[in-house]
């Protein structure tokens, strides 16, 4: 996977050990790594050449919200804010937080409340999302009777891939199988509860998890409008595209192009980089009641 440097991101930080698609990750040391999200937007599994300003910042800093008012369900990887280490550009602190090595857990954990994107498509193809039997008649954004696990392949390159509980069991064991089960559907309904109260609905999330010291630890990043759906609550209706606050506005506008959603991606025109820019700090400020730092 190759990607033009990101201006914000080089020299004088600890050396880059890996590029993801939206984060930089540096070896600070002692079991230490620096991650840094950055203004890179991705859909499809394709990174876009586009950046969203202040996007980074957003990611960050409601992963930081979000592992400390969850850390009574399950640990996870934060050591730190960057925010506070003057020793990094101003930028990169704002995007920046230290975090211990972990061990990933090589498939991505999917909880989903309502149906819509690629559980939507599957549902109406064959009745099922991710190998269960779905009640018939659910139209776009119905709920669930009750949230479901969906896990998905984690690809270094090129597309994820949605596959079932029992091949998750094959591919990882059942034994852990069935705690991610649990601890990610455990984490979406307590921060669903939440979201609601502050005029969201997080329609589903997408986690990862990692051992650290033996132990099972959330990593990466938790609940962000890149990893999750957040719906505007006030303007909820079944039956057709929800108004939200996340990256499918981004995801509307490329299923308009001409573009078989393999790289490269188009480039975004400066009209849809503001609204996306906007609504993740709206995002942000009603989920958080505070400002980005």
């Amino acid at each position: 996977m190759t990607f033009k440097p990101d201006v914000l991101t080089e020299s004088p930080l600890p050396d880059l050990t890996y590029r993801g698609k939206v984060r930089d990750t540096h070896d600070a040391g002692s079991d230490t790594l620096l991650m840094v999200s950055t203004d890179r937007i991705s859909a499809y599994d394709v990174v876009i050449p586009t950046p969203i300003p202040g996007k980074g910042a957003v990611l960050n800093q409601l992963s930081l919200f979000w592992f400390d008012k969850t850390k009574h369900i399950c640990r996870n990887h934060l050591i730190n804010s960057a925010i506070e280490d003057l020793t990094l550009p101003e930028t990169v602190r704002k995007r920046g937080m230290y975090v211990k090595k972990a061990e990933r857990v090589d498939v991505e954990c999917v909880a989903r409340g309502y149906i819509t994107g690629s559980a939507m498509a599957e549902y109406e193809s064959t009745g099922m999302v991710a190998g269960e039997t779905i009640p018939p008649g659910m139209v776009e954004a119905d709920a669930f009777p009750t949230p479901i696990f969906t896990p998905a392949t984690k690809a270094e390159e090129g597309h994820d891939e949605n596959i079932s509980i029992s091949q998750m069991a094959n591919l990882v064991g059942s034994d852990l199988t069935e705690k991610l089960k649990n601890l990610t559907l455990e984490l979406y309904s307590f921060a669903h509860s939440y979201a609601l109260t502050k005029g969201i609905i997080i329609a589903d999330t997408k986690l990862e998890f990692g051992f650290i010291d033996g132990q099972l630890a959330l990593i990466d990043e938790i609940l962000t409008p890149d990893s999750s759906r957040f719906w505007d609550a006030t303007k909820y209706q079944p039956g057709k595209s929800q108004a939200n606050f996340d990256k499918q506005f981004v995801r509307n506008w490329l299923t308009d192009q001409d573009w078989d959603r393999e790289p490269p991606a188009p480039p975004l025109p400066e009209e849809i980089v503001s609204k996306t820019s906007m609504r993740y700090e709206e995002a942000f400020s009603k989920l958080t009641g505070t400002s980005l730092k």
